[in-house]
């Protein structure tokens, strides 16, 4: 490199300083003065990081004054540029500018710009670019967007549910699925669509205070969705933020006892624009004509001002069929505006729905189920299937088959007008298959005398607690013994379930083990006992760990070889987590609340386990546990199945199971157990009765829930994406480490593009490619198209110009040495608002042009992959001397190739707007005319529809082309 004082440099590691100059030399070092950025920079003469900036005949250049030049002649004297042009604002010609008084807010942005300035990239840069811009394209482009990176298994009857409302614009649902059946998965694949596509920005979630951190956990781990928890606390520090604490975050999670008991909070987040809002666990939202609950009226509230509304409850009926009327009058006043109208209307479903089951079996249909089917469908749309099921059409296709499509037009028909088909979904585990059994050891162990001296003395201390108090304290013999003899007792040396489950433990030596016991003290005793006693491998889950500590516990307990063989959970364990790789089950006690005991069962006991389950309940003789364990065993089967009937049972018998838990007085215990068991089984029979075969239809998909199960699992294991990200990653500057077991560590280096990596923790992280290993290990990040780590870093990549120019060899020697082709890469960008829908029919799209030196275009005879395995990397140096001696054909090529992509544009337009046009017509179409049989279409969903039509067009019809980047090939031989 050649240095004189004056001469221009621009840094190729520090592009955005601008112009430099040279302004000190000495025989190692020259510096640089950047003053656009008002810095200097030192280096070593022999290999500074610099490149000469030189312009070319025809380019245009700016002075530091502002004005413009157009060069005609380039004039160097002593190692220093002189420009010669005309002037372009005032048209003088033979105009000099010095390089020394060139703007120094020069920068080279456009790729033939940054190749003629010398500032040229890797040729693998550039694959990944052109890569990322398809991939990107592609993603968007996916009718599965948004569905295919979460970290949950493929569940049909979920994905159907999520498939068919996450696209609405302000969806307002009630998802109402039993318990196991995955409604908070369905509402975070629900989210996680209106997120992606913009529909909605900002989210509130309201749930019980109990479900907070399950909530919590769900949406981060499995959706990678951050929501931040709202309390008290939460709202004074956002105080120095905003006025209204609510405005500081996106995405917000809060207790609907939180806004209950602060009527100012409430009337903030009231106060709040928010997109969308979540429910949980609505069926406590009670409601009756004279008198709706103070919770009904505050979700009321915000649901009348909120456009999206979801609501979840796995008991839609069990506060009484008026609340569930309320609750669908929460989504829609207007169509659920009368109670007797509504059931009414319910009515003329039940011969409907034995219409459907009659057509699924493949029977004829009677005259009573046509009847049925015409009140609802009309006698037009009616009749030609009907006489095609009764063998009278001449179409030429086989009768079985004509016969298979009219049945299911005429299902399809009946679900797409069902009253409440469109608003509310509820599969039951009648109606989905694919649950395992499960197997209950209700084993009485004797009471020890330590504890039964301990409680007789409580007894006559706490005589003056309330009931329930003492009802709860006798449900837990080891913390009475504490309370009164000090942490120092170790009653696990002689508590007979301590010893049990050792036994069972080394008896089960080949089998995972999770032990659910509801206080955190009792966990951390129990792990003491099996690890000092026989050196057992087990470790605890806790509320007092932090979310990174539990992760690292229940991945100690996943791994397979030289994991722990026990995971012992405080009651917060049995929330939000899945450890459904295991299926023995033990209750070291036993929650006081039917729903707590559903959701112990049901980490294992869910839909996709693959085992029976084993549950083991060992408690003490006539003790408050051993109540507790008989009446939900035979006056509510709880163990042995799932008791959506549990909780109305409870509330009906609570205060006399209460007075015997606190008494342990247990003469009652058999007329209890007999009164439960029969009421039980008169509202299980009545939720039976209460069935909707035609909404169980509609809510499970059926082939269409099966089709996108398919799609999506044949995405899994995507090598390309495998390949992607290990490029990504190693472009960025982010070190990989071989884990095994389908994983990768995945951590910061010194030598990093940025500073930080979006979605990447400061301390790292371990990936995995695989569903089944991320299902398995929590501790692990799921990869996929739709991970933060992957989008963020292609939105890096593409921002920071990464890979925009390059040149390569192409060794051929049918060519001439010195052939050249010129590889472009248009991006078309309609700059519309991603919340306008715009990326499921035109996000940017990549148009790639290869030229010869002729001008001729060869990009449809030689494909891109193919075209680049032929070629090779070639130093900087070289290239840049490569690309400076054709910079005039290179000019000319473009010029060419700017008349070439413009059809291609067009063709992209066109292609855009048909899509559009005949998907939303389509949709627009069909609505309406379900309007007038189903009133469930809201007016709102219509106009939206009409408008996003308008819209869109504008935005296609003016969609623009921008060279995003570019590649020099030159043929050689050697």
């Amino acid at each position: 490199m050649t240095f004189t004082l004056g001469q221009r440099w621009i840094s190729d590691t520090e592009s955005d300083l601008g112009l430099g100059t040279v302004v000190a030399l000495d025989a190692r070092t020259v510096t640089l003065m950047f003053a656009a950025s008002e810095e200097n920079r030192l280096y070593a003469r022999s290999d500074a990081p610099i490149t000469r900036v030189v312009f070319n005949v025809g380019d245009v250049i700016e002075s530091q004054e502002g004005w413009s030049l157009k060069v005609e002649q380039v004039d160097v004297q002593n190692d220093l540029i002189s420009y010669i042009g005309t002037r372009q604002d005032t048209e003088d010609t033979d105009v000099v500018l010095r390089e020394i008084f060139l703007n120094h807010q020069i920068r080279f942005n456009k790729p033939q710009d940054k190749l003629f300035a010398g500032q040229i990239d890797r040729m693998d840069n550039f694959v990944l670019r052109y890569n990322a811009l398809s991939n990107q394209y592609q993603q968007h482009k996916s009718p599965m967007r948004g569905l295919c990176g979460m970290r949950a298994g493929l569940i049909p009857h979920q994905l159907y549910i999520a498939h068919e409302v996450g696209r609405r614009h302000a969806p307002r649902v009630l998802l109402a699925d039993e318990v196991g059946l995955g409604k908070t998965i369905e509402a975070g694949m629900i989210i996680h669509q209106q997120v992606l596509s913009g529909r909605s920005e900002r989210i509130l979630i309201v749930v019980p205070e109990t479900l907070q951190h399950q909530w919590l956990v769900e949406m981060m781990r499995r959706f990678n969705l951050h929501f931040s928890v709202f309390d008290e606390e939460r709202c004074l520090e956002s105080q120095a933020d905003a006025l209204n604490p609510f405005d500081t975050q996106q995405y917000v999670l809060c207790s609907l006892d939180f806004l209950k008991k602060n009527a100012k909070r409430y009337e903030q987040a009231l106060d709040t624009h928010w997109d969308l809002l979540v429910v949980d666990e609505a069926h406590h939202l009670e409601w009756s004509v004279d008198a709706p609950s103070r919770e009904y009226e505050m979700v009321e509230g915000l649901a009348a001002k909120i456009a999206g509304v979801l609501l979840l409850t796995a008991t839609p009926e069990q506060l009484g069929h008026e609340s569930h009327f309320a609750r669908l009058r929460l989504l829609d006043s207007d169509r659920f505006f009368d109670y007797p109208t509504f059931v009414k209307e319910e009515q003329q479903y039940a011969p409907v729905a034995e219409a459907v089951t009659s057509l699924e079996s493949g029977n004829a249909l009677t005259n009573d189920e046509k009847n049925s089917i015409t009140e609802l469908l009309s006698e037009q749309d009616a009749e030609p299937l009907f006489r095609i099921l009764d063998g009278c059409s001449s179409q030429q296709e086989s009768d079985e088959e004509q016969k298979a499509l009219a049945r299911q037009e005429l299902i399809d028909n009946l679900m797409d007008r069902h009253g409440t088909g469109r608003i509310l979904f509820r599969n039951t585990r009648a109606a989905i298959k694919g649950f395992p059994t499960r197997h209950v050891h209700l084993l009485e162990m004797p009471m020890p005398e330590q504890y039964t001296r301990a409680m007789r003395v409580a007894k006559m201390m706490d005589g003056d607690l309330p009931e329930t108090t003492q009802a709860l304290k006798n449900l837990y013999p080891e913390e009475i013994l504490q309370d009164l003899e000090g942490d120092k007792t170790s009653w696990w040396t002689f508590d007979p379930r301590v010893t049990w489950l050792i036994d069972k433990v080394l008896e089960k030596r080949s089998e995972k083990i999770l032990v659910i016991a509801s206080r955190a003290a009792s966990a951390l005793q129990l792990e003491q006992a099996l690890r000092e006693r026989e050196g057992i491998r087990a470790t605890v889950f806790h509320e007092g760990m932090s979310i990174i500590e539990r992760d690292k516990a229940a991945a100690y307990f996943a791994q397979e070889e030289g994991g722990a063989q026990v995971l012992i959970c405080s009651e917060i364990g049995s929330e939000g987590r899945n450890f459904q790789f295991a299926n023995q089950l033990v209750m070291f006690d036993l929650p006081f609340n039917p729903d707590l005991l559903e959701q112990r069962i049901g980490r294992l006991d869910r839909i996709g386990q693959n085992r029976d389950i084993e549950i083991f309940v060992p408690y003490l003789e006539n003790s408050a546990q051993s109540i507790l364990a008989q009446w939900y065993h035979q006056g509510l089967n709880a163990f042995a199945e799932t008791c959506p009937t549990g909780r109305s049972v409870y509330d009906q018998y609570s205060d006399q199971l209460v007075s015997m838990l606190a008494s342990i007085e247990m003469s009652e215990l058999e007329h209890l157990v007999e009164e439960s068991a029969i009421l039980n089984k008169k509202l299980k029979a009545k939720l039976d009765l209460g069935r909707d075969r035609l909404l169980e239809i509609h809510s499970n998909g059926g082939e269409k829930a099966q089709k996108i199960t398919e799609t999506i699992a044949s995405g899994d294991n995507d090598t390309n994406l495998v390949t992607f990200a290990l490029g990504l990653f190693d472009t960025i500057g982010l070190n990989q480490d071989d884990k095994g077991e389908n994983a990768l560590v995945v951590t910061p280096s010194e030598h990093m593009m940025v500073p930080s990596y979006p979605g990447l923790p400061y301390e790292g992280a371990t990936i995995t490619f695989d569903r089944e290993t991320a299902l398995s290990r929590e501790d692990m990040h799921f990869m996929s198209w739709e991970h933060p780590m992957i989008q963020g870093g292609i939105d890096l990549l593409l921002s920071e110009n990464v890979g925009t120019n390059a040149v390569s060899l192409l060794k051929n020697k049918a060519l001439p040495v010195g052939t050249m082709f010129l590889e472009l890469v248009y991006l078309v960008d309609a700059q519309a608002p991603k919340r306008s829908g715009i990326n499921q029919f035109l996000p940017k799209t990549p148009i790639r042009l290869l030229m010869d030196g002729k001008g001729n275009e060869l990009s449809a005879q030689v494909p891109f992959d193919t075209f680049n395995r032929q070629l090779s990397p070639i130093n900087r140096h070289m290239a840049s001397k490569v690309a400076s001696s054709v910079q005039e054909q290179i000019h000319a090529l473009i010029e060419k190739a700017e008349q070439a992509v413009l059809p291609k544009l067009d063709e992209v337009r066109q292609s855009a707007n048909t899509e559009m046009q005949q998907k939303l017509n389509g949709e627009l179409e069909r609505l309406q005319a379900l309007k007038a049989v189903n009133p469930n279409i809201r007016d709102e969903e219509i106009t939206v529809i009409e408008q996003q039509i308008e819209t869109l067009s504008s935005y296609i019809e003016t969609a623009q082309l921008q060279l995003d980047s570019l590649r020099l090939i030159v043929v050689a031989h050697q």
